[in-house]
């Protein structure tokens, strides 16, 4: 029989992370120039599109389909266009309707996709990007969501760090987070800097917009945690309450690392620190004691506020500090499992301070490592590829120039039509001839 506050509970939390990737779209495009902010929010919403396309087709059947490969594969044929799922109940998340699931786990394909993006912001050609999106969906995210989310159950067959390496990711540090941080840093290497890195300044245009997106995220991640409880239930109700915490903590922790560096303590820093300490909390949530989940978000906000100068010493131009946020973030709250967790908590493991010795760290380890290093090469190779054939950065003139205008002949910011009748559009091939001479000035 179907339980109805369960699968009320369940939807509600999948409309929640849905909202996500909007946030997302706000949070990246402000901090973005003004030039690029509406390509940033394209990305966002390029990949809710096509992934939720591709999840329905064969997504969900290589994530949730009955393992054909040691653990690595869900059978791709399985649920084909989800076929025979319209009336069937999950014996994985027991009284929930099978539809109410595969909907849930959708929106965790769409945004980890899109959070890439960030680290190749203003520079990424967008048809090139759609391409690379329904690649890496299919080859890297699909089978990592087996390996994590898929667990055995009623002659069901799921992946391998849910069943035989037994590390706990409640709700995605490894398969969303490092997963997403560690294809970052592989498309940044492959497309190269931005033009200016490292010499010109390129500010946040919108701080306001970066709040807001960051606000959203916040709201929206409570069903992407506490929904992975997939019941509404006291699981749900600890996981909430540490996933609050963390995030207070980890925006506390960010701060009070400005202003010792820096003198100041600022919303981007604030904003930058609530989402590292969702980012953190997420694998944690359910092994930790709110206590805990203080320590997890104070040190994840220290850490990754310092880890987003990496890319200045390293050389790597990581847009919008996806490696420094979400895969320092998800490489810290993955490990933590191993230090904090309680058996007091839902998922009832004691970690090294809680007398539970390195059982459950090393496990912890491997496969955050082994998530990185797989998606990392997968990445490279699928990045390399679409830059060697169709092209995936833009040319040094169009990035000038701006790619909101040369790739969709739009602005956000369209001031020039203020007190005037005429076309709202700006002209890509006048944006293009003011750039030529102001290079030529430069020269």
């Amino acid at each position: 029989m179907v339980n109805t506050g369960d699968t009320a509970w369940i939807l509600t939390s999948a409309a929640l992370v849905l909202l996500m990737t909007p946030g997302l779209a706000l949070f990246y495009g402000g901090m973005v120039r003004a030039k690029s902010v509406l390509n940033m929010m394209m990305m966002s919403f390029g990949a809710l599109a096509l992934i939720g396309v591709l999840w329905v087709l064969y997504g969900y059947s290589i994530a949730f389909g009955n393992d054909v490969g040691g653990g690595l594969l869900g059978n791709p044929t399985e649920f084909l266009g989800l076929n025979g799922l319209m009336e069937d109940l999950t014996s994985e998340a027991g009284g929930l309707p099978t539809m109410a699931f595969v909907g849930f786990q959708a929106v965790f394909a769409i945004i980890t996709v899109a959070l890439i993006s960030g680290a190749i912001a203003d520079r990424a050609k967008f048809g090139a990007w759609m391409v690379f999106a329904g690649v890496w969906a299919t080859v890297v995210y699909f089978p990592i969501a087996h390996w994590v989310f898929d667990f055995d159950a009623d002659g069901h067959i799921g992946g391998w760090i849910a069943n035989d390496l037994l590390a706990i990711d409640f709700a995605g540090g490894t398969a969303v987070h490092i997963n997403a941080g560690a294809a970052a840093l592989a498309l940044a290497l492959v497309l190269g800097r931005r033009r200016g890195f490292g010499r010109e300044a390129m500010r946040p245009h919108n701080l306001p917009l970066v709040m807001l997106g960051a606000g959203l995220l916040w709201f929206g991640w409570f069903g992407f945690n506490a929904g992975s409880a997939l019941a509404a239930n006291n699981s749900a109700a600890v996981v909430w309450v540490n996933t609050l915490v963390a995030t207070c903590a980890a925006i506390l922790g960010w701060l009070a690392t400005e202003k010792l560096r820096d003198g100041h303590a600022t919303s981007l820093g604030a904003a930058s620190g609530a989402v590292a300490g969702l980012v953190a909390i997420t694998p944690s949530c359910s092994s930790v004691s709110p206590v805990g989940a203080i320590i997890v978000g104070l040190l994840a906000g220290a850490v990754c506020a310092l880890a987003v100068g990496l890319k200045y010493k390293l050389g790597y131009d990581d847009s919008l500090d996806v490696v420094g946020v979400h895969l320092v973030g998800g490489l810290w709250g993955t490990i933590a499992v191993g230090f904090l967790a309680t058996a007091e908590a839902p998922a009832g493991v004691d970690g090294l301070f809680y007398g539970g010795g390195v059982d459950q760290l090393w496990r912890q380890v491997v496969g955050a490592l082994v998530v990185m290093v797989v998606s990392f090469g997968a990445t490279w190779i699928i990045g390399t590829v679409i830059q060697r054939t169709m092209g995936f950065r833009l040319t040094e003139e169009d990035e000038v120039t701006g790619i909101d205008n040369v790739v969709h002949a739009e602005s956000g910011y369209d001031f020039t039509s203020l007190g005037s009748g005429g076309s709202t559009a700006p002209l890509a091939g006048q944006a293009r001839a003011e750039a030529r001479n102001t290079e030529g000035v430069r020269a």
